[in-house]
């Protein structure tokens, strides 16, 4: 099983970073990637789009409001990988209450692609997403 995990440092005190990427169909809020989320099953599930209209969809599979982290599965994507698990967590900064760390990893198994091509794939989302992310708290 493959892995990769992205951490960055954003502008914003964690109760307002997690009031905006805490819930699990607000990805269009902060992501330009993920233009539209429909919520499905209660809210259990995403459907998401892709600026080329390629569906994902996901299922939340752990939610912790206190300590302000989530987990989901992917169930259908265009990504070569199975078994795609990925965590996304807001941790608090010592010292500096108007700041936060945001950390997005995941674990997968790659399939029809090498190990190194979906690392760099999931590397380069989380990043592109947490710089986003930051961009938005910066505005």
């Amino acid at each position: 099983m493959a892995s990769t995990s992205v951490s960055r440092i954003v502008p914003a005190s964690p109760d307002k970073v997690w009031s905006l990427i805490g819930g699990f169909g607000a990805l269009p809020d902060w992501l330009p990637y993920i233009p539209e989320s429909t919520p499905l099953e209660g809210g259990r599930v995403r459907r998401l789009k892709n600026p080329e209209g390629e569906v994902i969809i996901e299922r939340l599979v752990d939610f912790n409001e206190t300590e302000r982290h989530y987990s989901y599965a992917i169930l259908q994507a265009p990504f070569p990988v199975n078994g795609y698990i990925s965590t996304i967590r807001v941790h608090t900064v010592p010292g500096q209450e108007n700041t936060a760390e945001v950390q997005w990893s995941g674990r997968f198994n790659p399939e029809g692609a090498t190990e190194d091509e979906v690392v760099d794939l999931f590397t380069g989302i989380y990043r592109d997403g947490l710089h986003a992310l930051h961009e938005t708290l910066a505005a």
